[in-house]
Formats: C-alpha cells, sequence, structure tokens
C-alpha cells in the first residue's frame, strides 16, 4: 500500500510539465497492480475543490470519480487526528497525510513535497521516485 498526496494528483488533473507523466504512469501502475494506493479524506477535498476552482464541478466529479476507481480512501479517525497533532512538522496537512498513511499501513508516501516530509515516520517520494519503490 502506498498513500498519494494531493500534489500528485492536481499534477495529473493540471497536466503540469514535467510531473504529470510520472504521476500518470504511477497511477497506470497501481491500477495494474500488485500494489494498492490510498488517498486521504481531506485530499479528495482538496482535490476537489481546486480542481472545480479552475475548471467545473462536473470536471471536479470525474477526476474524482477516476482517482477513486485506482485508490481507496483511507480509513481514519480521532486516534488518526491525535497522531497528527503529535507529529514534529511544519505543515498539519502534512502531518494528516502522514496519519492517514500509517492508519492504511502505507510504505510510503508519494508527494512532491518531499522536504517537509523530513520529519515524517514513513517516507516521501516524488512519483518519479515512488515508480522505482513499486513491487
Amino acid at each position: 500500500m502506498i498513500l498519494i498526496d494531493s500534489d500528485t494528483l492536481l499534477d495529473i488533473a493540471f497536466a503540469r510539465v514535467p510531473h504529470v507523466e510520472p504521476a500518470t504512469q504511477l497511477l497506470e501502475r497501481v491500477q495494474l497492480g500488485p500494489e494498492r494506493a490510498s488517498v486521504a479524506w481531506h485530499t479528495v477535498s482538496n482535490v476537489f475543490y481546486q480542481v472545480s476552482k479552475h475548471g467545473n464541478r462536473n470536471e471536479a466529479r470525474q477526476f474524482i470519480k477516476m482517482v477513486l476507481n485506482v485508490c481507496e480512501v483511507a480509513t481514519t479517525g480521532t486516534p488518526d487526528m491525535d497522531f497528527a497533532l503529535q507529529l514534529d512538522m511544519t505543515d498539519f496537512e502534512d502531518a494528516m497525510q502522514v496519519a492517514a498513511a500509517r492508519a492504511c499501513a502505507a510504505r510510503f508516501i508519494v508527494s512532491r513535497n518531499k522536504r517537509d516530509f523530513r520529519n515524517s515516520p514513513i517516507r516521501a517520494y516524488p512519483a518519479i521516485e515512488a515508480l522505482t519503490q513499486l513491487r
């Protein structure tokens, strides 16, 4: 199991060069298996907001449906939020990503924001590096 952060999904949604290609390859590899992927609950909301802000709500819904065809939503609750609050990370949203990754037993997090995960107990890799980590 891996956890995919918002920035990686937004790279795909907005076709951000040069990040779109490895991010798309990552989702395709996960779809083929055997590795599975999850996203955090709040990632779905963040991505929907950004895509609808730059497009429309229907495009955002279609994009989220595509993501959910490939990724599960990590099941989290109050203990996971408590864990996020205890992490020594500068960005609380990133701490929430770590808590979601821990909750779904992710081996690593896929994020371009590698620097902000340096204090994370779960490593983060950009999509291009994550591709080499997949089984």
